[in-house]
């Protein structure tokens, strides 16, 4: 693949190319931002450029334009999809605002713009704490994912969580059993676990943490070696960063499918024919916009 031709066109046609730590290490390597989700929807409101291409799933590139109305955003490729974020419904929302008084919806930004829409406030692995420990409401129903739902529980006991029943096939896919398996392969190695895994998971690890934070983790610790217990596509980032230590993965299900869809073919396709905006209705847009507002003046 011809980088050159990459760059020419990202110049010839003012894009800025963000791309996911889940996707192939070889998108990660031609994208101007690599990182999660939200922190690459917040990038783009401080780039100059004039179209943004997300190498990423869905309610990536539609929580980029949220935050970006007057950009023009495009998917690397618009059949990339998070499962997990169509696993609550609108009338599952209404269903719990009229059984509990003074509930709080928080959403996590893996989630529609739809369904952003219908809630109080966002939130994303590495805030979602906090931001939950801020919200002025007892109880909260916390969308979609029941995994992370089931971490922010445990770490604000002091706060009623209803949960939903989503959750990401991947963190889901790795088994406590597996995890075990490891740590006797690799005694001297932390556990460093996402908050999308099961709480069995979660409760082996040495850290638990949004994929930006166990990169950050691996990278300023001084052991040598870390079992990593998320997508496997943030292997790359790790090993770029870190190229003396070894990082293990638990079992062979660790990737996203979807993630995995993104190629440099598919970016410069893009580029070259650029179509499929992603475009959000007026009454969406500055509905969604008001719960990840929210979520900034929360977390501070």
């Amino acid at each position: 693949m011809d980088i050159k031709e990459i760059d020419r066109l990202r110049e010839e046609k003012d894009f800025v190319i963000l791309a996911h730590y889940y996707v192939d290490g070889e998108v990660q390597k031609i994208a101007d931002y690599v990182g999660d989700s939200f922190y690459l929807s917040k990038v783009a409101t401080q780039v100059s450029k004039e179209n943004i291409l997300f190498a990423g799933v869905s309610f990536m590139g539609e929580s980029a334009k949220l935050l970006n109305p007057s950009k023009h955003v495009y998917m690397a490729d618009n059949t990339a999809d998070c499962p997990m974020a169509h696993m609550v419904t609108p009338e599952q929302i209404e269903e719990v605002r009229e059984k509990y008084d003074d509930v709080s919806v928080v959403c996590y930004v893996n989630s529609t713009a739809e369904i952003k829409a219908l809630s109080d406030v966002c939130v994303t692995s590495s805030n979602a704490v906090k931001v939950v420990k801020n919200i002025p409401n007892k109880k909260i129903y916390f969308i979609p994912d029941s995994n992370l739902g089931h971490y922010v529980a445990e770490k604000v006991p002091e706060k009623e969580i209803i949960f939903c029943d989503g959750f990401c096939h991947v963190h889901k896919s790795i088994d406590v059993s597996l995890v075990k398996e490891a740590m006797k392969l690799y005694p001297d190695a932390p556990v460093l676990v996402h908050p999308e895994c099961t709480p069995d998971v979660t409760a082996l690890a040495d850290y638990v943490g949004s994929t930006a934070g166990i990169l950050d983790y691996a990278t300023e610790s001084s052991s040598t070696e870390f079992i990593i217990c998320t997508e496997m596509g943030i292997f790359f980032q790790l090993t770029e960063k870190n190229p003396d230590k070894k990082f293990f993965s638990v079992g062979q299900r660790q990737f996203c499918p979807n993630m995995k869809k993104i190629s440099l073919e598919k970016v410069i396709e893009v580029m070259k024919n650029p179509k499929e905006e992603i475009l959000l209705n007026d009454d969406i847009m500055e509905k969604a916009c008001i719960p990840l507002k929210k979520m900034l003046e929360l977390e501070k």
